[in-house]
């Protein structure tokens, strides 16, 4: 397993996380997963026996069943790994059961932390973008819960390139802690965050944790023109994201990802994954399955070495169209672009 720096931190983490959203199985989650206190441990015992040491979860995952589970789960062996979570969406009916005031966030700090038994989170994340509470507030209250001991480092999630930068210069400017990390989609089928998200984290050190690298299942190889998908996938399901805008750019890049598996012996998924962690910017890839096999099938992709001429095949069939100001950059300013330009535009120039 290659460990790398977490963003501009000294942590250094695996670069396959294991993502627990299958955790619970409450409401919606459902959808996705049900998997028990004992099927969490099997599939902790998975990673660990695979060096990973990252655990991914939110205290929204079946209305905290998941962090329980993973409490559970953790029992005596809690110094074996590192444990991140997050906060922001709703977590009741009441006003000020959402969002990222310092009221909610260090109250479901503390409550995360119950869940889960533990007296810190190595990483805490705001999960998503709230435009009506001041960004000196939130940043604020997470510097509060880093001094506290509460929390050892904090990102972001779902944040446009703005509002990224912005927070990195409040905290900047106040001297709070600065998000190491982002946590976004990114995959073979939508590769929208390159337009500024990629190109933000290799300029500003923010480190990038990948979720939904499979697309929610579309890029395992099981979905492929002409072939009904199987049961039980979150594609099919009412889940909703991630949405497909190109369903024959989809299959095509599903084709060469098959083609390349095979030639290297292992699956779709795997190369998918393989793909990602070869990618500017990106610390580590969440990977979560309902199965033990499947989550053994993804952690496989540690092992995968793609060449030049795959890169470039799966990077040819899923390119997304330059949009401006970057078309323009591109044909404009190519002398004189930076590595966090070139994180975008190399397979133009």
């Amino acid at each position: 397993m290659d460990y790398r720096q977490l963003g501009s931190s000294g942590l250094r983490v695996s670069a396959l996380t294991l993502g627990t959203m299958t955790f619970g199985g409450r409401d919606r989650f459902a959808n996705v997963g049900s998997t028990d206190v004992a099927g969490a441990s099997r599939q902790i015992d998975i990673c660990l026996d695979r060096g990973v040491n990252f655990v991914d979860t939110a205290n929204g995952y079946s209305g905290g069943v998941a962090e329980e589970i993973i409490g559970e789960a953790l029992r005596g062996r809690r110094d074996r790994v590192l444990l991140a979570t997050k906060a922001r969406m709703p977590v009741g009916d009441g006003p000020n059961d959402a969002g990222l005031s310092r009221h909610h966030l260090i109250a479901q700090c503390e409550a995360s932390l119950r869940r889960l038994r533990t007296d810190h989170i190595d990483l805490y994340q705001v999960h998503e973008w709230d435009g009506q509470t001041p960004l000196e507030e939130t940043l604020e209250a997470l510097d509060t819960l880093v001094k506290s001991g509460k929390v050892r480092y904090v990102g972001a999630s779902n944040y446009c390139g703005w509002q990224l930068m912005k927070g990195l210069a409040v905290a900047e400017r106040h001297g709070y802690q600065r998000f190491v990390t982002q946590q976004i989609y990114y995959s073979l089928e939508a590769r929208d965050a390159e337009y500024e998200l990629v190109p933000l984290a290799v300029d500003q050190g923010v480190g990038i944790l990948v979720w939904s690298p499979l697309a929610g299942g579309l890029l395992s190889g099981k979905f492929r023109r002409g072939v009904e998908g199987p049961a039980g996938t979150r594609a099919l399901s009412d889940w909703g994201e991630p949405p497909v805008r190109d369903q024959e750019k989809l299959y095509d890049t599903v084709e060469v990802l098959v083609e390349i598996g095979e030639a290297h012996g292992v699956s779709a998924a795997q190369v998918a994954l393989a793909w990602l962690l070869g990618r500017p910017g990106v610390v580590s890839v969440i990977v979560g399955a309902r199965t033990d096999e499947q989550l053994a099938d993804n952690l496989g992709a540690a092992d995968v070495q793609l060449s030049d001429e795959e890169r470039a095949r799966l990077e040819e069939v899923s390119r997304p169209a330059l949009i401006y100001p970057h078309w323009h950059q591109a044909r404009t300013a190519r002398d004189r672009l930076g590595e966090a330009d070139l994180a975008l535009l190399r397979p133009f120039l």
